[in-house]
């Protein structure tokens, strides 16, 4: 018996705060006009003090099942892809698990930095078209602001926090993940990361004031690779189920900033700019949860028909980076 994936529910969930460009000029030498110059980004949100990843993993957990009307205890099994988790140690995933509960459901983590909601797809549509696993429920979730130097204005304008998530299942109707392209080059590791914090480089008197546990990036080095590869991922996507350009109706990119959406959206000659998503000028780059809750905004927002195909792509340190395209089938799409 052969099962199809699909995407049957999705929820997304942003902090209350605002931290504004005119915010940040109070904060760091830089200013509204360099920021948006440079990225695109205007706002983004910003966790409590006792907001965590956990915690916002769980409303957008709770919105996702809602949508897709399966309770908790239907749920088998919870993917969490953070690069900020609570806890080295126990995972993220099986505190949302307590939290919602899914009792009996197994959980664990994934880390593939901004490319985790993409590397999550691909772990729950595996389970479920195996039969494994009947309902998956994925969590992206990052509380960047915790590793955020607010006095690096080239890396400090950039992030923000939120959360998002979806049920996958076979059972419904909703958005059939088609396809899934991965990859990953752990030779450029060193361009975009977090130098300590680890087992290498454990927390010491000397990591903390080299401020060694702050995101540290080569922003001309990685938008190079960023573009070429989510470029490369969409076609090698595209071409496994033999679509074209012109079959994509909606193209969600990584909302890192607006110059690699942009990049990126003038590689696709013939998808119109209105239907490239963005939701970077609002949000900034919030890391794996970047394209789950964009795909969360466009649905509440788009009127899809039955039949349209919409290409996720994503790119984030490791280097690891990805492309999924979805197709909407069911009556909500009719």
């Amino acid at each position: 018996m052969s099962f199809i994936a699909k995407i049957i529910g999705t929820g997304a969930y942003l902090p209350e705060r605002v931290l504004t460009n005119r915010d940040l000029e109070q904060m760091v030498e830089t200013s509204n006009e360099w920021i948006v110059t440079r990225t695109g980004i205007e706002e983004r949100r910003i966790a409590r003090a006792d907001e965590y990843p956990s915690t916002m993993g769980v409303e957008a957990a709770k919105r996702a099942l809602a949508d897709a009307n399966i309770a908790p205890e239907q749920v088998d099994l919870i993917l969490v892809a953070t690069l900020t988790p609570d806890y080295i140690f126990p995972s993220t995933a099986c505190l949302i698990q307590h939290a919602i509960g899914a009792k009996r459901a197994a959980a664990f983590d994934l880390q593939a930095a901004c490319s985790g909601y993409l590397y999550a797809l691909s772990m729950a549509k595996a389970f479920v078209e195996t039969g494994a696993y009947c309902n998956v429920l994925v969590i992206a979730s990052e509380k960047l602001s915790s590793i955020t130097n607010y006095k690096d204005r080239s890396t400090c304008v950039l992030f923000g926090d939120g959360a998002a998530a979806c049920v996958i299942s076979a059972q419904g109707e909703g958005l059939a993940i088609e396809a899934i392209q991965l990859g990953a080059d752990g030779e450029q590791a060193n361009l975009l990361m977090m130098p300590a914090g680890g087992s290498r480089n454990p927390p010491s008197v000397e990591t903390l004031a080299q401020e060694l546990h702050f995101i540290k990036m080569a922003g001309n080095e990685v938008f190079k690779h960023a573009v070429r590869r989510m470029e490369s991922a969409c076609k090698d996507c595209l071409d496994r189920i033999g679509l074209v350009e012109e079959d994509v109706s909606w193209l969600i990119p990584h909302q890192a900033n607006l110059r690699i959406i942009d990049a990126i959206a003038n590689r696709f000659k013939h998808l119109p700019e209105e239907r490239i998503f963005k939701t970077v000028q609002k949000y900034g780059n919030t890391s794996a949860s970047s394209v789950g809750i964009a795909l969360d905004e466009l649905l509440k927002k788009a009127r899809l028909k039955a039949g349209e195909n919409i290409l996720l792509t994503a790119f984030g340190g490791g280097f690891t980076w990805g492309a999924a395209v979805l197709r909407s089938v069911g009556e909500r799409y009719a």
